[in-house]
C-alpha cells in the first residue's frame, strides 16, 4: 500500500457507484466495494470521478460517498476523492470537505465551465491548495477544453499547488517532456489502455478503471509495468496484450456502463447509471460482453 509521505502513487481505484433498484446510493455496497478492492491489492481509491457518476449526485450525497470510502478503508489504503466543480470556491469547499472527513488527497481538474486561460487555472489550483491536502491534477482536454501541457503542470507544481498528474490524453510523449521541466512531479496513469507505456516511461501511480472488475490481475500487470525490472517486461506485455480489448473500454464515452457491465459479468456490482446516462445499446453490449468473457476464461480476476 502507499506510504503515509505519499499517498497519492500506486494504484487508486475510480470507483463505480452503485446503485438501489431506485437509483438511490448503496452506501453498503460501495463499503463493500472499497473493502473488495483493497483485498485485492490496490493502494487506494479515487471516490466521486466520472467513473462515480459525481455529477449526478446530491451535495449530500457526494459528501457521505467520500466520508463512506475513508470509513471502509483499512489501514494505509488511500482515499483521493475528486473535487471537480464548476467554481473555484465550490472545489474549494470539497477539498475541506475531503480533508475534514479523512481524505488523504485530492483529484482536481482545472476550470471546466469554459476554456479558461493560464492565469485562470493557476488561481483555480492555488485556492484548492489552501485546504491543505495535496492536491494531483487531472489533465482531461477533452473534458474540460483546458490542457494542462507539460509546461503549465510545472508551473503549477513549482509554485507547490500539485503532487502529481493524472495524465489522460493518451500521449505518452508528454510524460518525457514532464519529467524534463518537473522532475519530481508525480506522473499518474490517466487511461487503462495506456498503462503500459507509461509504467515504462516513469509512472508512479494509477488512477484505474477496470481494477474496479478484476483487481488482483490489474495490480499484477500494474507491478509489472512499474518495476523497472528489463525482466518483467515479457510477462507484463503477454498480460497487457490479454488485458487490452478490455481496458481500453475506459477510454471510450461509455466507459462508465462498460465497466459497470463488466463488473455484472465478473460476478461483482454494477448494475445500472443514473440518467443522462442510458442504457449500452445491444451491439455494445455484445462486444464488451465477449471482451470481458475472453478475459474471465483466461483466469484473470
Amino acid at each position: 500500500m502507499t506510504t503515509s509521505a505519499t499517498p497519492w502513487r500506486g494504484i487508486h481505484v475510480a470507483t463505480a457507484l452503485p446503485f438501489a433498484d431506485d437509483l438511490s446510493v448503496d452506501y453498503d455496497g460501495f463499503a463493500e466495494h472499497v473493502r473488495f478492492l483493497a483485498e485485492g491489492g490496490c493502494d487506494g481509491v479515487t471516490p466521486n470521478g466520472s467513473l462515480g457518476e459525481y455529477q449526478t449526485l446530491t451535495s449530500q450525497e457526494r459528501a457521505r460517498v467520500v466520508e463512506t470510502a475513508v470509513q471502509a478503508a483499512p489501514p494505509g489504503f488511500g482515499v483521493m476523492p475528486g473535487v471537480a466543480a464548476y467554481g473555484s470556491m465550490e472545489a474549494r469547499r470539497w477539498a475541506d470537505q475531503a480533508a475534514e472527513a479523512g481524505a488523504t488527497s485530492v483529484l482536481l481538474l482545472p476550470p471546466n465551465a469554459y476554456r479558461a486561460p493560464r492565469e485562470a487555472v493557476v488561481a483555480h489550483y492555488r485556492e484548492v491548495a489552501k485546504a491543505g491536502l495535496p492536491v494531483v491534477a487531472y489533465n482531461n482536454p477533452f473534458d474540460t477544453k483546458v490542457d494542462l501541457t507539460p509546461a503549465l503542470l510545472a508551473e503549477l507544481y513549482h509554485e507547490g499547488l500539485i503532487v502529481g498528474v493524472k495524465e489522460f490524453t493518451g500521449d505518452v510523449r508528454r510524460a518525457y517532456e514532464i519529467a524534463e521541466l518537473a522532475p519530481e512531479l508525480d506522473l499518474l496513469i490517466g487511461a487503462d489502455d495506456v498503462l503500459l507505456e507509461l509504467g515504462l516511461a516513469g509512472a508512479v501511480g494509477w488512477i484505474a478503471g477496470y481494477p474496479n472488475m478484476i483487481p488482483q490481475s490489474t495490480t499484477r500487470l500494474y507491478r509489472l509495468a512499474t518495476s523497472g525490472d528489463p525482466a518483467d517486461l515479457p510477462e507484463a506485455l503477454r498480460v497487457y496484450r490479454d488485458l487490452h480489448p478490455l481496458l481500453r473500454w475506459d477510454s471510450k464515452p461509455e466507459f462508465v456502463q462498460s465497466i459497470k457491465l463488466s463488473m455484472d459479468l465478473a460476478g461483482r456490482r454494477g448494475g445500472a447509471c443514473r440518467p443522462p446516462r442510458l442504457p449500452l445499446a445491444p451491439e455494445l453490449v455484445a462486444r464488451i460482453t465477449a471482451d470481458t468473457e475472453a478475459v474471465l476464461e483466461k483466469g484473470y480476476k
